[in-house]
Formats: C-alpha cells, sequence, structure tokens
C-alpha cells in the first residue's frame, strides 16, 4: 500500500477503525499517525495502546481539565472527577502527606495534583515566591477546594540546586508536623512529577519499610565531593573557595543521593528540632543542591527516628532519565533540561513498565500525550483496585 504520512483522527469514527486495523496487522509502513482532539477516554486508550506498542503520536490538541473559574469548588470537583472518597479501608488508616513545590506550568501541576488526590491524605504545596501573581492566584483558588490542602506558611524564592530548594520543602515539613492528620510518610514532589503507581499501591510499598526512612544514596564517587568542599554561592557558582571550616558539624559523614525522599513522621521532627541537623543545615547553605545530602546524611545516624544506616539506593521512589545514562535508560524521547528528559511519546512504554513510585519530569503542554496517557492508566487502575462502589463521575 502507498505511505501514509499523516491520518487525523477524530471520534470513534470509521476512518479511526480502519486505522487501527491496518496499524494492528502491520499494512501501514508509516510509524507515525497525526491525532486531532480525542473526544473521550474510549478513544484515548486505544491512541495510548498505539503508543506503547512503538507508534509515535502527536497530538495537536490535549484534552484539558474544566478551568475552575467561576465554577464552584462543587462543579469543579464533579466536571473534573475529583475522587472524594478512601477507596480502601488500608489506604484510610495510613494516610500520607505530600511536600510539593511548584514555580510555573499550571496545567502540568493540576493535572499531577489530581493524580495523587485523595482526601484522607494531606497537601502542602509550596509557591516559588518569585512565580507569578497569576500563577499563585490559580494554585490558590484551587486548593481552596480541598479542606486537606494549603499553600505552605512561609515561601522561598528558590534558585534550582541552591539552599532555598531544599528549605522550601523544610517549609511544608515544618506546617505538616503540626496537623492533626495522622500521616504516616511525607513524600516530596515537583509540579513537573506524574505518579506511576496508584495510592493503593504506594501504600503497601511504604508499609514495607517498616517505619523506616527511604533516602536512596551512598557514599559520594570523587566527582561530586567538591559540592561540599568548595563554597558555591545560590546562584550555583563554584567559587574555587574550600569552605570554612571543611568539616560537617558532629564529625557526621556526607553522603550524597536522591532529593527526593519519603520520610516518617519522627524523623520529620526530628529533622526540624535536632541541633545536629540545625547545624547541618547551616553548614550546608554554601553547598551545591544540599537537598542531595541533607536527608540522606540525617538518615544514616544510628538511633535517629526510623533512620537506616546501613543504606543504599534502594528504593524506587522516582523514574529518571538522565543525559549521561543513555546506555542505561535507552534514550529521551522529549529533549533534556538540566541534564533530565522531559518525556516523550517515545517514553511511554519505559514509563508504563518502570517500578519506581513517581517519574520526573513531564511538560503538559508540550507533550501532551505523555501525560494523558499515563493518566487514564493511572485512573483505570486506581477504579479497578477500589474496595467501595464506583461513582460513575470518578470515571474521565
Amino acid at each position: 500500500p502507498p505511505s501514509v504520512k499523516y491520518v487525523f483522527v477524530v471520534g470513534l469514527t470509521a476512518t479511526f477503525i480502519i486505522l487501527l486495523f491496518l496499524y494492528t496487522n502491520n499494512l501501514v509502513r508509516k510509524n507515525y499517525l497525526q491525532v486531532g482532539k480525542i473526544s473521550n477516554s474510549s478513544n484515548l486508550a486505544e491512541v495510548c495502546d498505539m503508543v506503547v506498542t512503538g507508534k509515535e503520536i502527536f497530538l495537536d490538541e490535549n484534552i484539558p481539565v474544566t478551568p475552575l473559574r467561576n465554577r464552584t469548588c462543587q462543579q469543579y470537583l464533579i466536571q473534573n472527577h475529583y475522587i472524594m472518597e478512601p477507596l480502601s479501608r488500608d489506604e484510610a488508616e495510613f494516610p500520607l502527606a505530600y511536600v510539593m513545590a511548584i514555580h510555573k506550568d499550571f496545567d502540568t501541576f493540576e493535572r499531577l495534583f489530581r493524580a495523587i488526590y485523595t482526601p484522607q491524605n494531606l497537601y502542602c504545596v509550596h509557591v516559588d515566591e518569585k512565580a507569578s501573581a497569576a500563577f499563585t492566584d490559580a494554585v490558590g483558588k484551587l486548593l481552596s477546594c480541598f479542606p486537606n490542602a494549603f499553600v505552605a506558611s512561609k515561601r522561598e524564592s528558590v534558585v534550582y540546586a541552591g539552599i532555598s530548594r531544599l528549605q522550601a520543602d523544610l517549609n511544608c515539613l515544618k506546617d505538616l508536623v503540626t496537623s492533626k492528620v495522622p500521616w504516616k510518610y511525607a513524600i516530596n514532589t515537583c509540579g513537573q512529577d506524574f505518579p506511576l503507581k496508584t495510592n493503593r499501591e504506594i501504600v503497601p510499598y511504604l508499609k514495607g519499610f517498616k517505619g523506616k526512612n527511604i533516602t536512596p544514596g551512598g557514599l559520594p564517587p570523587p566527582r561530586l565531593t567538591r559540592r561540599t568542599k568548595y563554597v558555591h554561592l545560590e546562584q550555583r557558582l563554584w567559587t574555587g573557595m574550600r569552605k570554612m571550616p571543611p568539616p560537617p558539624p558532629h564529625s557526621l559523614t556526607i553522603y550524597f543521593g536522591s532529593a527526593y525522599v519519603a520520610l516518617t513522621r519522627e524523623f520529620a521532627n526530628f529533622v526540624l528540632q535536632d541541633q545536629r541537623t540545625i547545624d547541618l543545615l547551616e553548614w550546608s547553605k554554601d553547598t551545591y543542591s544540599p537537598g542531595e545530602h541533607f536527608g540522606v546524611t540525617l538518615n544514616r545516624i544510628p538511633g535517629v527516628p526510623g533512620s537506616m544506616p546501613n543504606a543504599s539506593w534502594s528504593g524506587n521512589l522516582r523514574a529518571i532519565k538522565w543525559s549521561d545514562m543513555e546506555d542505561k535508560h535507552g534514550g529521551c524521547h522529549g529533549h533534556y533540561v538540566h541534564g533530565i528528559c522531559i518525556y516523550g511519546n517515545g517514553d511511554l512504554k519505559w514509563l508504563v513498565n518502570s517500578r519506581s513510585l513517581f517519574a520526573n519530569k513531564f511538560e503538559l503542554n508540550t507533550y501532551p500525550l505523555t501525560v494523558e496517557c499515563l493518566e487514564l492508566r493511572l485512573r483505570e487502575r486506581t477504579l479497578n483496585q477500589s474496595e467501595i462502589a464506583i461513582q460513575p463521575r470518578w470515571y474521565f
């Protein structure tokens, strides 16, 4: 048959069905399908299946959520299919707390928030002090619809890889520990994360650590020791000057690892109150990306709540494609920013097969189908795992 370069699909039309048949039976050689607006979740599910099996698809227009604007909160929650009841006893009895640091791209954040929202959990959102007034107002208006979500009481002007990024998380952690919600673990995220597992899958995974903190990391390789041996300004400029005094406080051994962690409530209180943590935070102010050594180091102190002195890189919290590790993950099908892949459609199969709880990073407006497909897949699994009667409005 002749090569097909672009095909437009709108709804479950006869043309769409024929195209599915041709692709399924390898009768069309071209691997690209141009998609117009996909009108419902049934259409989207079929398109997503095609992407996961290797056929790259480009969306002209994503399915938007219904904006809040002049709608009441009740209208917004119904029209956007928010789940407002715990779906199982295990989830209800094991609430989680989320620390969400954001600064831009409200649409992507809105999808992330909906994907991880459950009424028994708690959500603290840190909005960068530099964020636009429109963005800040949109976040505040959204969160006002939820009794268990709020903006951090103290905001930072965040600099990438600076102490302000870590301080933003700590500000939220300080708010969370004062809550009456008996949350078991605090998980930190950024606005470009997206969950790969349902809340019901996350809960038993965390329970499996039996009250231990999850801070993947280890002793630093030689190329990373300069991050703490030399002074770095908030603008991430290496000064060449050695830190004074050189040694970390309290003779702590500095470990390096992921800035994304899962912390017990008892450990959170320790982090906010113990003199060792206060001194380490002060010592870390002129280091590079202190969030990548702060929690990892503290969790290896023997005797602190939930500590794991012999911890390694175990803990599948984040799926990330680093630009210098393409031999392991097969490359980025979107584009790299700060050496991290912004996932494109071609990354969906890798994401679907990941064992991690979350993935980083996404841009809804740049690669809408990547987010759409993950969101639909997550919602289907969430509802299939429910122990209670499903409300029709919870389906997309």
